[in-house]
């Protein structure tokens, strides 16, 4: 059933969900997962509409966002942007992983991917290439825990940035993303090496990011992939791996009818290229970016030497509580203007940590 169908056809029980989970304190205004429809829908439709079930689903989400790696989601994804900090080019050279414009061609009936056209016009590109897996070489430069923080940020930016602006960009709901991975170069040694984080990636996924994922496309696929998705078969549920189709190496003219060339990075048959961004793998490039504050080092260089009546203190509370980092005025003016290019969600993450100062007084930029 297409997601957009969902508000009319379960119109009563989305009323009847957010009613009790709001009643329960399960979930309250302004939670950072945010309590719009959509959000409420995909925990229905994860448990199949049943409210019991959809309750328990969002409450344990809510815990775990509460308590993932002893500080919460909010904390961490204050901590590192996803889009930007200082391992991000290590661990792409090591295991790319980024979103990447959007789709914009309609499903053709004649393909065999599996994908309904009402639900094609604007999702996300989400791309993985495993062929230059080497752990042990990143984590010489990324411990393995900042790793692991760093895929769940990444995970986070989904719901929270991404998928809100590939809405606005379309002006419709959307609500899901298409993912492509890459194994070209991948083969059962690199797996072995990835095994328990992608087993890891894949449970967060699905219990806390549920109904996110549209549709996988696996391109390149080895001869050993056999072996490798007999085992990644038994980490998925039923649902989740009837969204997986298997392209081989004759994946291009499928992924043109499904995407635009000039949305599909070179190296996957498509025509961009990124140049003046570093490439498609680091760019980032999509609507989610358009009018974005970052909060990385990059951003904060970017901003450190620019002169203004008002800047804006970032406390750095992984590295240095004390330290100062200055923002120009433009971007206090911004987010007190409720800039429409910065979503509520992360204009309200964001906030928590950044201060305006004016003399000698400090105080919540919200407030500025």
């Amino acid at each position: 059933m297409p997601p957009e169908s969902d508000h009319e056809d379960h119109a009563e029980i989305l009323d009847q969900f957010r009613q009790e989970v709001f009643e329960d304190g399960v979930v309250h205004e302004g939670d950072t997962i945010g309590t719009d429809d959509e959000t409420l829908l995909r925990f229905l439709r994860a448990r199949k509409f049943d409210l019991a079930l959809s309750k328990k689903m969002i409450k344990d989400c809510q815990e775990w966002r509460r308590t993932v790696e002893g500080i919460g989601i909010d904390e961490l994804y204050r901590r590192i942007d996803p889009f930007d900090y200082p391992e991000r080019e290590a661990v792409f050279e090591c295991w790319p992983l980024w979103f990447h414009k959007v789709c914009h061609a309609l499903f053709d009936v004649n393909l065999s991917l599996k994908l309904p056209q009402t639900d094609k016009k604007g999702r996300p590109l989400n791309i993985h290439f495993f062929g230059g897996m080497d752990l042990p070489k990143l984590h010489k430069t990324c411990t393995p825990e900042k790793h692991w923080q760093t895929i769940l940020v990444n995970a986070e930016s989904l719901p929270r940035e991404v998928l809100p602006a590939a809405t606005r960009k379309a002006g419709k709901s959307i609500s899901t993303v298409f993912v492509i991975v890459d194994l070209k170069g991948f083969g059962i040694s690199q797996f072995w090496q990835m095994k328990s984080l992608a087993r890891n990636s894949f449970q967060i996924s699905q219990d806390f990011f549920p109904e996110t994922m549209g549709q996988l496309a696996i391109v390149n696929a080895p001869p050993s992939f056999t072996v490798i998705w007999s085992v990644i078969r038994r980490w998925l549920s039923r649902e989740t791996a009837e969204k997986v189709d298997v392209l081989g190496k004759d994946y291009k003219d499928v992924l043109l009818n499904l995407i635009d060339a000039e949305s599909l990075p070179s190296s996957l048959g498509g025509t961009c290229e990124c140049r003046n961004e570093g490439g498609c793998q680091l760019s980032g490039a999509g609507p989610w970016l358009e009018g974005r504050i970052g909060w990385g080092p990059k951003a904060r260089a970017k901003t450190k030497g620019e002169k203004s009546d008002t800047q804006l203190v970032v406390m750095d509370a992984q590295a240095n509580p004390e330290e100062e980092e200055t923002y120009d005025k433009d971007i206090l003016r911004s987010l007190n203007d409720g800039n429409d290019l910065v979503s509520p969600r992360l204009r309200d993450a964001t906030v928590n940590g950044v201060y305006a100062v004016d003399g000698k007084d400090k105080r919540p930029i919200a407030q500025a």
